[in-house]
């Protein structure tokens, strides 16, 4: 067998591999000499059937078989023989093979890019500081009042964080948006529902809460609204102002919970000063997840940005299609139409490349980082991420584990999961931390 390595980049080489015809007719010989031994024909015992009637009944399986076998060997032989670290293969050429003919074999693949790891202790890492403030304090308490407010009538104007009750009705340059809203009737005229003065959530009419604060019970109201320019459940109204007409119906005003000890029992402590504590504890841990999750992305960014090769080219096209996916199904249940994404398409890609560029330039960085931290997978690791999926999907942990077993692509996923999560937790227990000032 001979082998010819031609570089045709950085990350992808091609392997022409050779082999003349006793090699070629050895490793027939072998898969013949296979199907003779398992071979079953009428009027024979196993084994013992003539290799003529054997290669006349199973002629196709044989020739099938015999380009596998010798295409596979003849690849993994190569790979011996070169050393290379291959990451995919992009194509197979086979030429003719054939028993009594030498053969030659085309085999291009990608390659782990060659690169120098920079230090990788004491990455540096910038996050806000976890000690919550007062008024954060303040806003979550107020916001579990929230939660158990009541609301009741009130006789006077409408002032912010009231509750309307009102019905509306469209029109756009005179015309009743009911007839250009489709099926989406609700931008046009509804006979009652329920809107925040000036509340922080917008309701389905944008900005229509801004409006309100003034009216009265039985009150009627003309009012002007600005449509976003990219407004997508009616494109009609985008960029457009279109004319509502209010009825007021009623007016509800928002009556916190007193601070009370019924209201600390309710959050299973004792007084106000205990719920402070629990509050503050809560807003800790959430800003330590945050200031962790926001570490991890810097500490990876940084060192992509510190090591230049280019990543392998059939890595980034599989990560870009992956992100695209992700990306779509984000958004389509986010309502966006399936047409705005064809219209976008090629800034879609182009930015959905860039990205995958850069997730498969780290996830090559982190693998390098593991070997020379010597990160393995161990059953316990394991155990860990079943529990967790198993907890996440509603599925029993036996059940994962055996699907696991079944799908080596699958579980070789999860363990370069695995080893990616260790990679970047051990980057940021090593990482030098400043505090920001936001």
């Amino acid at each position: 067998m001979n082998v010819q390595l031609n570089t045709v980049s950085d990350t992808r080489k091609s392997l022409v591999i050779t082999l003349d015809k006793d090699e070629v007719d050895a490793e027939h010989q072998a898969v013949l000499g296979e199907y003779v031994r398992l071979a079953r024909l009428p009027g024979f015992r196993p084994g013992k059937a003539p290799a003529p009637l054997v290669v006349k009944r199973f002629a196709k399986e044989i020739a099938d078989e015999f380009k596998q076998k010798l295409v596979t060997k003849a690849y993994r032989d190569a790979l011996e023989k070169e050393k290379l670290a291959v990451l995919s293969v992009v194509s197979v050429e086979e030429g003719t093979i054939e028993r009594g003919a030498p053969a030659a074999i085309t085999v291009t693949v990608d390659v782990r890019p060659d690169f120098t790891l920079p230090d990788y202790v004491g990455l540096p890492t910038q996050v806000p500081s976890v000690e919550p403030t007062f008024d954060e304090i303040d806003g979550v308490i107020q916001a579990l009042r929230s939660e158990g407010a009541d609301f009741k009538p009130a006789e006077r104007p409408a002032r912010k964080g009231d509750y309307i009750k009102l019905a509306y009705e469209g029109s756009l340059g005179g015309r009743p948006i009911a007839e250009i809203a489709g099926d989406k009737q609700l931008y046009a005229k509804v006979p009652q529902t329920w809107e925040e003065v000036e509340g922080t959530n917008e309701g389905i009419i944008p900005g229509l809460g801004r409006h309100l604060a003034g009216v009265e019970k039985g009150g009627k109201k003309s009012v002007a609204i600005t449509f976003p320019a990219d407004f997508k459940p009616v494109p009609a109204l985008a960029g457009k102002t279109a004319d509502y007409a209010l009825d007021i119906q009623e007016v509800r005003e928002r009556i916190l919970p007193e601070l009370n000890a019924d209201f600390f029992k309710a959050h299973h402590v004792d007084d106000l000063e205990g719920l402070k504590r629990q509050v503050r504890a809560d807003l800790k841990v959430h800003k330590e997840r945050r200031n962790h999750a926001a570490q991890r992305s810097q500490v990876t960014q940084a060192l992509a940005d510190r090591v230049m090769f280019e990543p392998p080219h059939s890595l980034v096209e599989a990560e870009t299609q992956s992100v695209l996916r992700q990306f779509i199904e984000e958004n389509m249940r986010r309502g966006i139409a399936p047409e705005q994404f064809e219209k976008d398409k090629k800034e879609l890609f182009e930015g959905a490349r860039k990205a995958a560029a850069n997730r498969v330039k780290i996830q090559l960085i982190l693998a390098k980082v593991a070997e020379a931290e010597k990160f393995v997978v161990s059953d316990d690791d394991l155990d860990l991420y079943i529990r967790r999926e198993a907890a996440r999907s509603k599925q029993r942990p036996d059940k994962i584990a055996k699907d696991l077993a079944k799908d080596r692509n699958a579980l070789r996923s999860v363990q370069e999961s695995i080893i990616f999560d260790k990679s970047v937790d051990f980057l940021v227990s090593k990482a030098r931390v400043t505090e920001s000032q936001s």
